[in-house]
């Protein structure tokens, strides 16, 4: 007769270890000590011969009332059992032996794998992913640096099979409100990335990015929205004014006096610069197009730059590191900056070379020596094969009259339109 629930939750211990046999391999073993435990007999097949084996299953136990399912599910992993659930496990494990297996070893194959994945992080699988990625060094190191400050910090040592969208979710909010949308849209397809590569490589079901997508609002800042000449003065305005890091103050001025990207200026490099011709050589290697560019400095630049060289110049970098003096500066200390101003919303130092080139244009300026000075890549493939002009005279010029009516705005003297 098959054991019932009753018999098994008043089983006494006795002198030595007895047996309840439920059927079907299945018996509740209850030793001296009161313990009750579950066993499963089987044979397995040995050459010609078949061998008789013992299967422990786990132990009895009494369910408390209000158990949650969750509160089962860490019970069951804990290996204890009530009989409609030791019944259950004795399926499974015949199910193995039918196939051959022995539910014994079987299990200790499992317990390998789980630690085995408990050493792959979701750190490990991202650097892996990194590295396999097409992408110039400086391209990854910029990457890998938004990993370390924004995603690492969160779920970098977690096992990247225990990651769920809640964890996501959390990396995801704390991005959004730490550094902006755009760095959360980045950390976004990052980590939907590194869970693509997880999932190919069979270190992941699932991708739990997917579901929480479209938890967070779209950007809805204009980031590239020109500014006008009024809102141009009150930014660089406000920017005087803002009382912070004096190389903060330099480097945003540096990207205005020059239309060059944030990431260009912040990691600019005394050796760069030839103060007495008034030249900046950007090298290829820190450039998006993987292209030297030249760019002329204004006067303004110049006698900015020889006034920071007596406090940043035993420094490789231009605008180095607050803490780590070796380091170059980075971008986000913009975004800090002006969303301390109230600038947050309303303007992205991507801004700046949109409102660099609507103004230029309007001010009559070549549309060659406006897109030199952007570094932008000649779309038209004939005119890129013979156009190898820098226009770098003419660019000074350009730059000269941008750097005084930037000035002019500054000082509200006279409204362009």
């Amino acid at each position: 007769m098959p054991l019932t629930d009753t018999q098994c939750r008043t089983a006494k211990p006795k002198d030595k270890p007895y047996k309840l046999t439920d059927g079907n391999g299945l018996y509740l073993e209850v030793k001296t000590n009161g313990v009750k435990a579950w066993r499963y007999r089987f044979e397995l097949s040995d050459g010609n011969t078949r061998k008789e084996s013992v299967f422990a299953i786990g132990d009895y136990v009494i369910v408390t009332r209000g158990e949650t399912p969750e509160q089962a599910q860490e019970r069951r992993n804990g290996r204890r059992f009530t009989l409609s659930e030791a019944r259950d496990e004795r399926v499974k494990a015949r199910s193995l032996v039918v196939q051959g297996i022995n539910p014994a070893h079987h299990r200790q194959l499992e317990r390998v794998k789980r630690d085995h994945e408990r050493t792959i992080t979701f750190e490990a699988v991202a650097n892996e992913w990194l590295a396999l990625k097409d992408w110039e060094e400086i391209t990854k190191s910029r990457r890998l640096k938004m990993l370390e400050r924004v995603v690492f910090p969160r779920i970098g040592d977690m096992p990247i099979k225990a990651i769920t969208s809640a964890h996501i979710l959390e990396v995801l909010k704390g991005a959004a409100q730490d550094n902006g949308p755009s760095v959360a849209a980045e950390a976004k397809r990052t980590m939907s990335g590194v869970f693509e590569l997880a999932i190919s490589t069979l270190r992941a079901s699932s991708d739990p990015v997917h579901p929480v997508r479209r938890a967070l609002p779209a950007n809805k800042t204009q980031h590239k929205r020109p500014l006008s000449t009024e809102e141009i003065g009150q930014l660089l305005r406000d920017v005087e004014t803002h009382g912070g890091r004096h190389e903060t103050l330099c480097a945003f001025r540096l990207m205005w006096l020059t239309l060059c990207r944030p990431n260009e200026a912040v990691e600019a490099k005394w050796s760069e610069f030839d103060l007495d011709k008034a030249i900046w050589r950007i090298p290829a290697e820190r450039m998006k197009k993987r292209k030297e560019h030249t760019s002329p400095l204004p006067t303004q630049a110049v006698e900015m730059l020889q006034a920071l060289h007596g406090v940043t110049g035993k420094y490789d970098h231009v605008f180095p590191h607050r803490d780590v003096r070796t380091q170059p500066m980075v971008a986000a200390s913009f975004r800090q900056m002006l969303n301390t101003l109230g600038w947050g919303g309303k303007y992205s130092p991507h801004a700046t070379r949109t409102t660099g080139s609507t103004r230029l244009n309007e001010m009559g300026f070549s549309a060659d020596w406006i897109e030199r000075q952007l570094a932008h890549t000649e779309q038209n493939a004939v005119r890129r094969t013979y156009n190898h002009a820098e226009y770098l005279i003419d660019r000074a010029k350009m730059m000269q009259q941008w750097a005084d009516m930037l000035d002019a705005w500054v000082m509200a003297e006279k409204n362009v339109n």
